[in-house]
């Protein structure tokens, strides 16, 4: 299997029966490739639950390559002004990140706490940020604190802070089970954690009275619906959101995924090919 997913291209040929894109449009592939559309979950609009659901660079080849193939209704048009590199990140960090947001049920005007800040997170950040959240940071890499920082949220701590208040909703992008009692506890009255990793470490304990009682919620995200990403990429184009990236050639795949691993920089890692 070719690996890699968040793809950027231009459209270089059609198949029979494609009618959304044509030669010379350039297109991104995203982390869903594709869904039944048969299932309990898909016939109710609960695609990103999906009983046979296939991932690009997993089920199906992806873009460590010069060309890859997707199928078309599952694909997006990009946002006009945005470089490749920009765009990238998006198509998987910047989508599961909306739909984080969305599970994390915070109110216009809420607070927002967001543990973990790497691709995913700096993006949802932002989006926060615009739609005129309190936004508080807790992460454990120098580099990525500096980066909230920099983008204006109300406040940057290490992960296993408290925030400087009750949150209305929170966010957990590492995949730290150890942080999820952390981040219960700074939870308000009747508000949800929202997991958004596809991964997390096991959670020792949850105490019931401590951290999860009052109605609190502890949710998973499931990757995303088409319809997640076609609204993220339209909030993109009208706020300005851009990602902080890091280029690397295909040929040095291989550092990038290592400098990631070891925190050496903010942002998300992108290949370019050729």
């Amino acid at each position: 299997m070719t690996p890699g997913h968040e793809v950027v291209g231009v459209v270089q040929a059609c198949g029979p029966g494609c009618t959304r894109f044509a030669p010379g449009d350039r297109i991104g592939v995203a982390w869903l490739a594709a869904t039944d559309q048969s299932c309990r979950f898909c016939r109710t609009g609960r695609e990103n639950l999906c009983l046979s659901p296939r991932f690009t660079g997993w089920d199906v080849d992806g873009g460590y390559a010069d060309y890859c193939i997707a199928d078309e209704r599952f694909c997006y048009r990009l946002p006009s002004g945005i470089a490749d590199e920009q765009a990238a990140p998006l198509l998987c960090a910047g989508i599961i990140g909306y739909r984080a947001l969305l599970t994390a049920a915070v109110p216009p005007g809420g607070r927002l706490g967001i543990y973990g800040f790497g691709g995913s997170a700096h993006l949802t950040a932002q989006l926060a940020l615009h739609l005129g959240m309190r936004v508080h940071v807790l992460t454990r890499g120098e580099h990525n604190a500096r980066l909230a920082a920099e983008l204006g949220v109300d406040s940057v701590a290490g992960a296993t802070d408290q925030p400087p208040e009750a949150l209305d909703g929170a966010i957990l992008f590492a995949p730290a089970g150890d942080l999820v009692p952390v981040a219960l506890r700074a939870l308000d009255r009747g508000a949800t954690l929202a997991v958004a990793g596809i991964w997390l470490s096991d959670i020792e304990r949850i105490r019931y009275d401590v951290e999860l009682f009052g109605e609190k919620v502890l949710r998973s995200v499931t990757a995303n619906t088409r319809h997640d990403g076609e609204k993220f990429l339209g909030l993109v184009q009208r706020f300005g959101i851009r990602a902080t990236t890091r280029p690397y050639p295909m040929s040095q795949a291989d550092r990038a995924l290592a400098d990631l691993a070891h925190g050496r920089f903010s942002g998300a890692a992108v290949l370019h090919a050729g």
